[in-house]
């Protein structure tokens, strides 16, 4: 074994420390994938995606370079690691890898932009936040429109710093959205127990049950109340797997106004207002350039 000193650059990841933290970001990984995508103009963008947009595996004509679109969208995923902003928009593109259109290729392009207008932005770790952990649960109901499947979104952020986050197609169609609601609960209450274990072995126990916000009352309500009926029969499972943590104590449950559920970003493409406000929630900073 060798010390090799203080991590700076690892598998693409920067890292910088300070008094005031770390910061993680991967500018120079973003600037390699630009010059790959051949993107070497100054034309931006603000938001990853296109408000309300609907991406569908029919959209535009087929592309010869289909290749080219999956190995831009498999170094996009990377990406994520540090860049939350553009996860949802990175999740619909990769819906298309088996066969992807020129209109999808676009909104890949689109996604590129928006990195080249953010490229030095990363994740601030602050070594003054405190260690308690919170949870944000959110659901786009019926957000795919090739077969009504919704979209799970969820984050955790320990103190002021974002630690999980998570955009993925649920594998079933909703009946309704309190049942979309409900589905997103049960995968965050698994992420939320996982990590509530991972900090009690990182000597950061978390004494107090976790604060999980919800905008969705309704799927609040079923947490709380022991009777099934028939409109939620068919989700029993899921409703076990949250009220059993929260009997337990690990979690307490909350509601959320939609305008303030961070992990909505995660759900659905929004307007420039809406998305700056959400990205603020997450530590986001910038990074200076490097000096040539």
């Amino acid at each position: 074994m060798k010390d090799l000193g203080t991590l700076s650059y690892f598998l693409g990841l920067e890292v910088t420390s300070s008094s005031d933290g770390y910061y993680l970001s991967q500018a120079k990984y973003a600037s390699d994938l630009l010059s790959k995508a051949g993107i070497t103009d100054n034309k931006i963008v603000s938001t990853p995606l296109e408000y309300n947009a609907k991406l569908t595996p029919l959209d535009g004509e087929s592309i010869s370079y289909a290749t080219h679109y999956r190995q831009l969208v498999g170094s996009l995923i990377y990406l994520t690691i540090t860049c939350p902003d553009i996860s949802h928009a990175v999740g619909m593109v990769s819906k298309f890898i088996d066969a992807p259109r020129s209109v999808h290729y676009a909104a890949v392009l689109r996604i590129l932009r928006y990195v080249k207008g953010t490229l030095y932005h990363g994740l601030h770790y602050s070594s003054r936040s405190s260690l308690e952990l919170h949870a944000y649960s959110d659901a786009d109901w019926a957000g795919d429109p090739t077969d009504r499947c919704s979209i799970t979104g969820f984050c955790f952020l320990l103190g002021t710093s974002l630690v999980s986050w998570h955009s993925k197609k649920q594998d079933v169609v909703s009946y309704s959205s309190t049942e979309a609601e409900y589905r997103a609960l049960a995968d965050t209450t698994c992420e939320l127990i996982w990590l509530r274990w991972l900090l009690a072995d990182m000597d950061a126990p978390q004494p107090t049950a976790t604060p999980f916000y919800c905008d969705n009352r309704s799927a609040i309500y079923i947490t709380h109340n022991d009777v099934f009926y028939e409109c939620t029969k068919h989700i029993e499972i899921d409703c076990h797997i949250t009220r059993q943590h929260l009997k337990k104590g690990n979690l307490k449950l909350f509601s959320i106004s939609s305008a303030d559920q961070p992990a909505d970003i995660f759900t659905k493409s929004h307007p420039l207002g809406c998305f700056r406000d959400l990205i603020s929630k997450f530590q986001l900073a910038s990074s200076l350039p490097p000096r040539v």
